[in-house]
């Protein structure tokens, strides 16, 4: 890479990274949902206006469908159960988990789209999945221990939520992929922000408890910069990645993301990782390269 895509992969890797950080801050003040519930309707205008301003072409009438279903699943719904998974455990440690999306899209192309992975595919599967039970492991054996040692049923839901939130966006991000070549990407990152607010408002007032009256210096900075650098920074860094990279090397880029958010958890907010948290995590960034791999050779090959 020249010094100015390194530059610029480092700024990605770093936003990506950090944005569970930033959440991390706000949902130890406000409610899951709440906090997420407020992100969208700030992000969602912001949004509204960068679309219309590249003049943004709105999606084809067969296509909405699955903009929004994008947006109850692979963004509203995996970040209300990421966040809500960030209240109970580490952010660092929701990262890693997180890790395993691309984990859960590689079987559902097996299972849905008709698509085989190879022998080195699924060895990454393996380590990665192998990387996820250690990492979730250890927390859900908590249940039989009691508060003392460091463990609880509340570390197990959170395990639980993260996992669940990876699954959660796998499945919005299958259900767009037939749409990502038709669809204008503002517009979908629009569409997907409207409909996670649409759906998260109504879960705040029903179940997030009083809206959030104030907040400390910390949970409004971090709210401002999941709004605006997450929310807004994040989505164009990414487009711009796709254009300038292959698909490959900007996937494989945000396997950098989860160690990075460990760091700065470890740095900024005081949190303590254990062994397995870190061996389980290095199992499922070492599992999703082989997958990227195993995909880029896919590629070469059918090219060739």
């Amino acid at each position: 890479m020249k010094p100015a895509d390194l530059l610029l992969a480092a700024v990605f890797v770093l936003i990506w990274g950090s944005a569970f950080n930033a959440a991390r801050f706000v949902v130890l003040e406000w409610p899951p949902f709440w906090a997420l519930a407020i992100r969208f309707l700030l992000t969602a205008p912001l949004l509204l206006a960068i679309a219309a301003a590249t003049r943004s072409r709105m999606p084809a009438p067969g296509d909405r469908g699955r903009v929004a279903l994008l947006g109850l699943l692979g963004t509203g719904g995996y970040l209300a159960l990421s966040w809500w998974a960030m209240s109970l455990i580490p952010s660092g440690l929701v990262a890693l988990i997180s890790a395993a999306t691309p984990l859960v899209v590689a079987l559902g192309e097996a299972a849905f789209l008709r698509r085989r992975p190879s022998g080195l595919a699924w060895i990454g599967l393996a380590l990665g999945w192998a990387g996820v039970a250690l990492l979730g492991g250890v927390r859900l054996a908590g249940q039989l221990q009691d508060h003392a040692g460091g463990h609880g049923p509340a570390e197990a839901l959170g395990v639980l939520l993260a996992l669940l939130g990876a699954v959660s966006q796998a499945a919005g991000l299958l259900i767009f992929a037939p749409a990502r070549g038709r669809v204008d990407l503002w517009t979908a990152s629009t569409g997907q922000s409207l409909v996670s607010a649409a759906m998260l408002l109504p879960l705040a007032i029903a179940f997030g408890g009083p809206a959030p009256a104030g907040a400390s210096t910390h949970a409004w900075l971090g709210l401002a910069y999941s709004v605006t650098v997450v929310g807004v920074g994040g989505y164009a860094l990414l487009f711009i990645m796709l254009r300038r990279f292959p698909p490959s090397t900007a996937a494989a880029l945000q396997l950098l993301a989860p160690p990075v958010a460990a760091v700065i958890g470890w740095a900024v907010l005081d949190e303590v990782l254990g062994w397995a948290d870190l061996a389980g995590g290095v199992l499922t960034l070492v599992g999703l390269f082989l997958l990227f791999q195993a995909q880029a050779r896919a590629r070469a090959a059918g090219q060739g």
